[in-house]
């Protein structure tokens, strides 16, 4: 049985977030190997509307906590046999072969060089690739810009001919690697990413509410995005996602509710098992949560190349990269413990795996920018600190 705790102190931080503007609406969740422990939310699906109040059942758009589950469809690959962590991209997408190494501008002309080594599926699920983001990257931005090649967010296929901007297997970069994964595991298996996830992890799992596109009801219960007027308050603004996009994005595509994506946390939490249905062996989870990109290490500090999209994101030292989560080396006092798995959603979504403490939490606003100094970011320590304070 779940044990109980008192989330009188949790209810407190997700209404004050909302009361004071640091986010238009929010929604968490907390729970261990047993059950839920807490759930709550503040405000409503549009900021400033009498109805519509956010709960654990309201749709969320979950961008790179996507990543996860797409990351867990590939070690299921690999269990089976049908994926070699070590073999180039370039075997199971040979249009991969094309993508070059962005090392400059010669003025308006990007200067393109072949890689020096051969970037391998190990490298796409570790984010050692290259491969990068516009925003966390200026020079893929200046890249986009000179080019018209789009980001990967508009959903167009053009995006996978953006270049990596470090050579392969030399730097921890943040990017598309996992949209480009979510391509080896179609070509794996034969099908769509959506037709993979819904068979080995939201369908065993109970994930209804997980999804790639949001059929006309749960549209209904899903959030808007918001972003800050000139006057500070917050605006909801038209869909971003594109609802028929050239492939689905293992990167950033899923829609899903607290309470569904807690389900594949807490199967996570218990080892790859939840409810009898078994996603990934103890063996492969134990990986998932050790360090798998060696000295290379995470950056302490990533900075901000397009702010009305993101914040720079201080980590700060002591962080590595697992399968698919941002590991912590070192206890947080008061919050996660050294080995706790992460990772968030542009959008203001953040989940977290305590394995050691046994217990697993996600909290959620659907806002721009991403991970605001004075907003979501520090909601996210706040609400980590009443949690644990309860526990």
């Amino acid at each position: 049985m779940s044990r109980d705790i008192d989330g009188s102190r949790i209810d407190a931080v997700l209404a004050d977030a909302v009361e004071r503007g640091a986010v238009p609406h929010v929604a968490a969740i907390a729970a261990d190997c047993d059950g839920v422990l807490y759930e709550g939310g503040a405000g409503a699906r549009v900021a400033g509307e009498p109805d519509g109040p956010v709960t654990t059942s309201t749709q969320f758009r979950i961008m790179s906590m996507t990543k996860m589950v797409c990351t867990a469809a590939a070690l299921q690959q690999v269990e089976r046999g049908e994926l070699d962590l070590d073999a180039p991209v370039e075997q199971y997408r040979p249009e991969f072969a094309d993508v070059r190494v962005l090392e400059g501008f010669d003025g308006d002309t990007p200067l393109l060089v072949e890689p020096a080594s051969k970037a391998t599926v190990h490298q796409l699920v570790t984010h050692t690739t290259g491969l990068g983001y516009w925003f966390w990257n200026a020079e893929l931005l200046e890249y986009e810009t000179a080019t018209g090649i789009p980001n990967v967010v508009p959903g167009s296929a053009r995006a996978f001919e953006a270049p990596m901007v470090a050579h392969p297997g030399t730097r921890y970069v943040y990017g598309i690697n996992t949209d480009w994964l979510g391509k080896v595991v179609e070509a794996v298996a034969g099908t769509t990413l959506d037709e993979v996830v819904a068979a080995g992890i939201t369908g065993p799992l109970g994930m209804t509410d997980t999804m790639f596109r949001l059929d006309e009801g749960r549209k209904a219960k899903c959030v808007a995005i918001h972003t800050r007027g000139e006057d500070g308050r917050w605006t909801a603004v038209d869909e971003i996602l594109n609802q028929e996009p050239d492939w689905w994005a293992g990167g950033h595509g899923l829609y899903s509710t607290p309470r569904d994506y807690n389900r594949f946390e807490r199967a996570l939490l218990r080892g790859g098992e939840l409810d009898g249905e078994r996603i990934l062996s103890a063996e492969m989870v134990d990986r998932a949560f050790s360090n798998q990109i060696g000295d290379l290490g995470f950056p302490a500090e990533i900075l901000t190349a397009d702010p009305p999209i993101t914040d720079s994101l201080r980590a700060g030292p002591g962080h590595t990269w697992g399968y698919g989560l941002l590991l912590n080396t070192e206890d947080q006092p008061g919050r996660r413990r050294a080995g706790t798995g992460a990772w968030a959603g542009l959008f203001n979504t953040h989940f977290f795996i305590d394995r050691t403490t046994g217990v697993c939490a996600s909290i959620y606003t659907n806002s721009l920018p991403f991970i605001e100094q004075d907003g979501a970011w520090a909601l996210y320590g706040e609400f980590e600190e009443a949690l644990y304070a309860a526990l």
